[in-house]
């Protein structure tokens, strides 16, 4: 690659303001109404479960609403509908209802149970879609310059994903505290040593990431996350600045611990001058050369316990349980959990009446934050993770997660009140279909760090053997249907196999 040429891309990626809120909402908007018409689709039509269908279904429309139809998300959004709402007029394929049964008793899930969740799965499984497809798409004109990461302040698509992907992170780090809430606990040594062990390997992700970038002479954003830093780096400390959190975790709820670790990082930027150090300073030394990724952590580490806050809610049967878990050893020391409860099943409107409270208060809280300037009358900043854009961030995946949510509450109801009733008198149990993830993002959700990888060295393998900044729109939309395409056939391939663990 010519330095010339370099020096071009990386104009091409820098300098950028952002969007608005509503148009990344309305961008975003795809994602769920794919999900919905996936299902209808199921439940309507006898297709079967295949790739290229759901591929069709499920992956182009992201890629339409961030490309060819970013300017007109609504005219997406109408035109996913459309079909959604003409099958809806169809017949459902089982038309049963859940009936009471004397054969079919349903287990008794374990109250330390954390079960998987169709919902959870399906936002990772699109997060991780919507990042892989716009990591390419940016180098494309075909993807605005709107979406593109902001400089220093502003809203876009992929200042969007990267906090979300933090989020989401932080919501699946509630599952060994839900297993074992004595964890929290345990000797603070022996368990940072563990956590150091359990994230080495993306860390040296990140180091050689690094080596590649700088040996190759691959176009880079500098102020992004600074010389040496990347997003590998910052994904690889979160966890272990977690541990420092979990004596406060055993008595402050978890979303009061992360409005105050927000608080924290913005005092830190308004108060003590680390925005400006982080905006203006020259990079002299290695904390200068790498200071928006340094600054930026504790950041990061409010939406990281903002996840977590939201894992704790959703993941187990009930979401009252790790309260309960809470208050109980406030109230006796103990880390049992007191008298045991038995679920049939998940409690799932109830975990949908919290996250919308929860999505109504952060939302709300977001609105305060910038009508009263707290963070200063620049607005929202991924670069230094202000108040602003660590509200946003949990705002929004809190309102996607319960989108999602509804969906599978929709598609597979439980039974009614009468239903059980009726089964009471008779001595039966009420059974129901259970939710099921789209076997493609089910696929993508269980090897989602190898399609993130391999789709990051397929990414800079295009971006070394052509033009991308120079690319038609014709040869821009080939490009990344058989990019993603692909991306979609290896999770599919080793959909059974699970080839990282980390």
């Amino acid at each position: 690659m010519s330095s010339a040429y370099k020096k071009q891309k990386e104009e091409f990626v820098s300098g950028m303001t952002g969007s608005t809120v509503t148009h990344i909402n309305l961008v975003s908007c795809a994602a769920l109404i794919s999900v919905f018409l996936y299902h209808t689709v199921q439940a309507r039509i006898s297709t079967g479960k295949t790739l290229p269908l759901s591929w069709l279904v499920l992956v182009v429309p992201l890629l339409l609403s961030m490309t060819v139809f970013a300017n007109a998300p609504v005219l997406l959004d109408c035109l996913l509908v459309i079909p959604v709402v003409a099958l809806l007029c169809l017949p459902r394929k089982d038309a049963s209802t859940p009936l009471p049964s004397r054969a079919d008793t349903p287990a008794q899930d374990s109250i330390q149970a954390v079960t998987p969740l169709p919902a959870l799965t399906t936002y990772r499984a699109h997060m991780m879609l919507m990042t892989i497809l716009a990591i390419l798409a940016v180098d494309f004109p075909i993807f605005p310059r709107n979406l593109a990461k902001c400089e220093s302040f502003g809203v876009s698509l992929m200042d969007l994903g990267v906090g979300s992907f933090v989020f989401s992170q932080g919501v699946v780090s509630a599952i060994p505290v839900l297993k074992n809430p004595a964890y929290l606990a345990s000797p603070f040594l022996p368990k940072l040593f563990a956590t150091t062990k359990k994230v080495l390997p993306i860390l040296a992700l990140g180091l050689l990431r690094v080596v590649l970038v700088k040996g190759t002479e691959y176009p880079e954003h500098e102020s992004e996350y600074g010389t040496h830093w990347n997003f590998f780096i910052t994904m690889a400390l979160l966890p272990l600045l977690e541990v420092f959190l979990h004596p406060i975790m055993l008595r402050v709820p978890l979303s009061l611990l992360a409005v105050l670790v927000a608080l924290t990082q913005q005092m830190n930027l308004s108060v003590f001058g680390s925005q400006r150090f982080a905006l203006t300073a020259e990079r002299v030394s290695l904390f200068s050369a790498n200071k928006e990724g340094i600054i930026s952590l504790p950041g990061y580490l409010a939406i990281h316990t903002f996840g977590l806050s939201t894992g704790t809610l959703i993941l187990p049967p009930s979401p009252s349980y790790f309260r309960r878990f809470q208050r109980r050893f406030s109230e006796t020391g103990s880390f049992g959990l007191g008298e045991q409860r038995s679920y049939t099943r998940r409690k799932n409107a109830n975990a949908a009446m919290e996250l919308f409270s929860y999505t109504v208060l952060w939302w709300t809280c977001m609105g305060l934050v910038r009508g009263l300037k707290i963070d200063g009358k620049e607005g929202v900043s991924r670069r230094v993770v202000n108040l602003s854009y660590v509200m946003w961030i949990a705002a929004f995946n809190t309102s996607f997660i319960l989108g999602y949510l509804l969906l599978d509450m929709y598609f597979y109801p439980e039974p009614s009140k009468f239903k059980k009733r009726d089964a009471d008198h008779s001595g039966a149990v009420v059974t129901y279909k259970a939710p099921v993830a789209p076997a493609l993002l089910d696929a993508i959700n269980k090897n989602a760090l190898v399609v993130f990888l391999l789709a990051n060295v397929v990414t800079g393998i295009i971006n070394l053997t052509m033009s991308t900044m120079y690319a038609s729109t014709g040869s821009a939309m080939l490009v990344l249907g058989l990019y993603s395409f692909s991306m979609c056939a290896v999770a599919w391939t080793f959909r059974r196999t699970r080839l990282l663990a980390f």
